[in-house]
This record gives structure tokens, C-alpha cells and sequence, in this order.
């Protein structure tokens, strides 16, 4: 960021979707302001995770987006990643936040609610999802994920992250 740079801009989050090959995931990086790309497990096996993250990684840190990958902190680690998504509890959230925030982000989902996400928000994770992996793919948002990333958005200053739909 520079000084012409508004610090407060909306930025692109790409969630990597089930069985689409790495290539495709690279060719998106090209489409728009893309800040960070976040890698599900999509029902793959370990091994199978870990080599899709590890085609990934590099490509995307080259063009300067930053990889998180969600809920495996082990792949994190052994791929170099930027970051980790955790959906969690509380308990779970705040002792991920204190092994690994100062080596990587650590980002957190599953508020359903206002207080949800409060109480996450409490633990000072690096940003908040609002949304579900692979639920969320209707052509529009769900209502209630952009009702809460305005309403965080407007009284908080932990960033969030909010499921869009499929449709541009």
C-alpha cells in the first residue's frame, strides 16, 4: 500500500472451489484487485491437499496474494503459507491465535450472529468470515452474510471477509 492507496478499499478473496485444477485457480489471480486466496480442504486427503497447496503457494505469493490455507495448520507450515482459516470454538480459536499469529494470519468463521461473532472477535483474530465454505454458491450473497460483514464493517476494526455469491 501506498499513500494513494485508500487504506479501507473492498479487495477480492478468492476461495479455491472442489476439483478445479491449479491452473484455473492461477488464471483468476488476473481478475481484479485479489488480496488473498483461501484454500479448503474440499474433501481431499492429506496428501492430496497438501500437493494441490503446494502448486498454489508459490504462484499466488509470486503475484503478491496472500495464501491461506483453511483448517490444516501442519499443510500451513509445510507449504509456507500466509495464513490459516479456523472454524472453531473459542477454546480452539484463542490457543491457534496464540501457537501461530505471530508467524502467520489467523482468520475465523462460523458466526451465525452478531454476538458469535463478537465473542470471536474478542480473541483478535486477523479477520472474520462471514459465510460457509461450499454452502454459500447461489448467484447472489446470502442476506444474512452481507448484514453482518456491513454492520462489522461499520463498528469494528478487525476486517472481514463476506461470502459473495457466484454471480460477478
Amino acid at each position: 500500500m501506498n499513500d494513494a492507496t485508500p487504506p479501507n478499499r473492498c479487495r477480492i478473496v478468492l476461495i479455491a472451489p472442489p476439483g478445479v485444477p491449479a491452473e484455473r485457480i492461477g488464471a483468476a489471480f488476473e481478475g481484479g484487485d485479489v488480496a488473498s486466496l483461501i484454500l479448503p480442504e474440499n474433501d481431499m486427503d492429506e496428501a492430496s491437499f497438501q500437493a494441490f497447496a503446494e502448486q498454489i503457494v508459490p504462484a499466488a505469493q509470486a503475484a503478491g496474494i496472500a495464501v491461506i490455507i483453511a483448517g490444516d495448520t501442519r499443510i500451513a507450515g509445510r507449504v509456507q503459507a500466509d495464513g490459516i482459516h479456523v472454524e472453531a470454538g473459542k477454546t480452539e480459536l484463542a490457543e491457534t491465535i496464540e501457537r501461530f499469529q505471530a508467524k502467520m494470519m489467523v482468520g475465523t468463521g462460523g458466526a451465525k450472529t452478531r454476538d458469535d461473532a463478537l465473542e470471536l472477535g474478542e480473541l483478535r483474530p486477523d479477520y472474520i468470515f462471514f459465510g460457509r465454505f461450499g454452502y454459500d454458491n447461489k448467484p447472489e450473497p446470502h442476506p444474512r452474510n452481507l448484514s453482518l460483514g456491513q454492520w462489522w464493517a461499520d463498528v469494528i476494526q478487525i476486517p472481514c471477509i463476506v461470502m459473495a455469491g457466484s454471480d460477478i
